[in-house]
């Protein structure tokens, strides 16, 4: 395995300048990643303000039942006796819990926070553990219930898991039949090629599935047997029990909502101010918390006092909702602005492993962390990769391709069909024009002369000098299939080369699914990528196996 520095486009200025030009953003956030004295200053406050988070150990004990269930491995369990004593602070990160575990960056953010924990430990002299934040209480179904992988036969292969109804309930709170999982796991067993690891693979597959009643349970326990045994806790954002902990947080966001939104406002305006787009919707009189009322989960908004969905299908006044809180917090889950205030409420956050548009939109955040007395953590981009083969590695060397020719997606065509030309001994193009244009010089002079004996035979010529044109055209494009048919492996190599990289024009991190790799290389792969040397700045690397 060779690693290499490679770059990778960004979309979020904010993100690339939490790194590259801090001194440009450090307004919109409060530490600099980069920074050793953020990393002391951070701790620091952390050992000073432990009385603002809920109690380590009524935390502590919620997650030990919950890793018990779903990812009991004894590292685990030292990771959370570490937690439970003062002193102990994390690194934690999170993703909604896709299917299969969803694409490979989702890989990539586990392990960015297992080595930065590692890494915060080691710089600090202080222990340091890692949590992994599902996000089950998110219920954007479409967005979690597939994954794809490539098939043998270069196609872009979707498995997915449909729901009957159409609620929009919590990812965490839906189930998933025998039937359903039964059908997903054959899909992938009849995608995956045959290999020495794919018996092994599918029968965790089918186990987990057979222990799992929501894709949130088998999300969880298929991270718990990859990287249980680095130390990595799991928390599920919907677990019940951690819900009644999180009461007292939820009464604060009821009770300064309108300073909270006032907060968030502020944050838009003054990134909108420096011209820049805010990541996330501020909407006026938003409450940004959602309620679950008859298995929809809504968002709240204040009108007229009272706070109501957008439909009208519930409305409290304050008290009335400070009181089903109490009686019913389950019912209650946060928003995209508000989930990084609850994060560090429960969790002492050293800080918080994201991806770029995460970082982009907690931008709108620190008022509301400032509001509610505390402070954003440091933020740590998510390490991100590309995979390249060995086999595909040859094959772009065999056509002269480098990374930077197929992340242009314009020079990697150019490339493509200068290669395609050079296989053409007739040189079809030139040829078919030099008749072209042999036959046009010969033809019309005849038409003008043919005019001239009847005005009807000028148009009828011109016309049948188009169809002749069109015939020509015709067996131009004939020939040039006839060619691409003759070259076609080295076609599909160019092919297998794009769709391996950057499936559906986007990098392969954020489609294809984890259990290709595992099927050719086995467990072994999420070893090696543990190796991995960390990189606290995030940048892209190209991993050739």
């Amino acid at each position: 395995m060779e690693v290499v520095h490679k770059p990778l486009l960004s979309t979020q200025p904010l993100a690339e300048a939490l790194i590259s030009d801090f001194a440009s953003v450090g307004h919109l956030y409060e530490s600099n990643p980069l920074d050793e004295g953020d990393w002391s200053k951070r701790i620091k406050w952390l050992d000073e303000t432990e009385d603002l988070r809920i109690e380590r150990k009524a935390l502590v004990t919620s997650l030990r039942e919950y890793n018990l269930l779903h990812n009991p491995n004894e590292a685990v369990t030292e990771s959370l006796n570490k937690l439970e004593n003062p002193g102990t602070a994390v690194i934690v990160g999170g993703q909604q819990s896709g299917l299969f575990s969803g694409p490979l960056l989702v890989i990539y953010k586990a392990v960015s926070i297992i080595k930065a924990a590692e890494h915060a430990s080691s710089e600090l002299g202080r222990p340091v553990v890692p949590v992994f934040w599902i996000a089950g209480e998110d219920h954007d179904w479409d967005e979690v219930n597939h994954t794809y992988l490539l098939s043998s036969d270069l196609q872009i292969s979707r498995i997915r898991v449909p729901r009957e109804d159409e609620k929009r309930s919590p990812v965490s709170l839906t189930e998933v039949s025998k039937e359903e999982w039964d059908r997903v796991a054959n899909e992938l067993e009849q995608l995956l090629p045959g290999s020495e690891f794919k018996a092994g693979l599918m029968e965790n597959v089918r186990q987990t599935f057979a222990e799992s009643s929501t894709l949130s349970e088998s999300f969880a326990k298929l991270l718990g047997t990859w990287f249980g045994k680095y130390g990595l806790i799991l928390l599920d954002s919907a677990d019940t029990a951690l819900r009644r902990l999180e009461v007292p947080v939820f009464q604060t966001i009821i009770t300064s909502n309108d300073e909270l939104e006032s907060a968030y406002f502020a944050s838009a305006d003054h990134i909108a101010s420096l011209g820049g787009t805010p990541q996330a919707d501020v909407a006026k009189g938003g409450a940004n918390l959602f309620y679950i009322h008859e298995g929809d989960r809504l968002l709240l908004f204040k009108r007229d006092g009272r706070f109501t969905d957008r439909k009208g299908k519930v409305a409290f006044s304050e008290e009335e909702l400070l009181s089903v809180l109490q009686s019913h917090p389950e019912r209650f889950s946060n928003n995209v602005l508000t989930r990084p205030l609850m994060q560090d409420s429960l969790l002492p956050v050293l800080g918080s492993v994201l991806g770029a548009g995460e970082i982009a939109y907690w931008a709108l955040t620190r008022r509301a962390f400032n509001q509610l007395g505390l402070k954003m953590p440091i933020l740590l981009p998510r390490m991100s990769f590309t995979v390249i083969e060995g086999t595909l590695h040859k094959q772009m060397d065999k056509y002269d391709l480098t990374w930077e020719d197929v992340l242009d997606r314009e020079v990697f065509r150019e490339k493509r069909e200068s290669w395609l030309a050079l296989q053409d001994a007739v040189h079809l193009d030139a040829r078919f024009d030099e008749i072209k244009t042999t036959f046009g010089d010969m033809y019309e002079p005849l038409i003008e002369q043919l005019g001239s004996i009847q005005n009807g035979l000028l148009k009828l010529g011109s016309a049948n000098k188009d169809k002749i044109f069109d015939q020509i055209e015709y067996l131009r494009g004939r020939s040039k299939d006839a060619l691409e048919k003759v070259n076609e492996v080295g076609l599909r190599h160019f092919e297998r080369i794009e769709l391996s990289l950057f499936p559906q024009n986007k990098p392969q991190e954020r489609v294809y699914n984890i259990f290709y790799y595992l099927n050719r290389y086995g467990m072994n792969w999420i070893d090696d990528l543990m190796e991995i040397p960390y990189d606290i700045a995030g940048s892209h690397r190209v991993i050739y196996l």
